[in-house]
């Protein structure tokens, strides 16, 4: 891959609030970031659009993909289930000149760090507790209580990832979260985070 801009990382499990910490750092015109949409061969899920929340994709396609070698990474989280980095997606940011920040599952966070480590900051936002995660997923309303419960079973072992990324954000209370997501990402692209008072 051609080499552009930073690549940031923030992944977590389910639940901790990363696609919230994302969306507001997205929103930070100096931080110059762009939304690395990942590749997915699940159909969407509400309001879901193609090519804003993922590019969605056959698992037909989405093994092609794998055989071409076009991922940055990849993974089958569940049975049949894949969700992958285009390689194409990072390079198209970084011809724009952007920085590029995924919100992405904790195995695929780690395989771009080991990837590109120089250019990377994996950030890995930490849930106040398993319990609360369930809450937070109940709340989303968005899955069964089957899927709710693969999730929590899943969040224990991703927990145990943490010590391999760059930081961790204790996401317990989101102002504070917010605010320690801007300053490490700010620093890490060189640019002089405002100080709101």
């Amino acid at each position: 891959m051609s080499q552009g801009g930073k690549l940031i990382i923030f992944s977590a499990p389910s639940g901790s609030g990363k696609t919230t910490i994302v969306r507001h750092l997205l929103k930070q015109p100096e931080l110059n970031l762009a939304f690395s949409v990942s590749a997915t061969s699940r159909l969407p899920r509400g309001e879901e659009k193609d090519g804003i929340n993922y590019y969605f994709i056959s698992t037909k396609e989405f093994i092609q993909h794998i055989k071409n070698d076009d991922f940055l990474e990849w993974e089958e989280v569940y049975r049949d289930n894949f969700y992958g980095t285009l390689k194409s997606e990072v390079e198209r940011l970084w011809a724009e000149g952007k920085n590029v920040i995924f919100d992405i599952d904790v195995v695929g966070g780690l395989r771009i760090k080991k990837k590109s480590p120089k250019e990377t900051l994996a950030v890995f936002v930490k849930p106040p507790s398993v319990d609360e995660l369930k809450i937070r997923l109940k709340k989303r309303s968005t899955e069964s209580d089957d899927k709710i419960n693969m999730r929590v079973a899943k969040a224990s072992v991703e927990l145990a990832t943490a010590p391999q990324f760059d930081e961790i954000i204790k996401n317990y209370d989101l102002e504070v979260a917010l605010k320690e997501a801007h300053q490490l990402v700010a620093e890490f692209v060189g640019v002089n985070p405002k100080i709101e008072s």
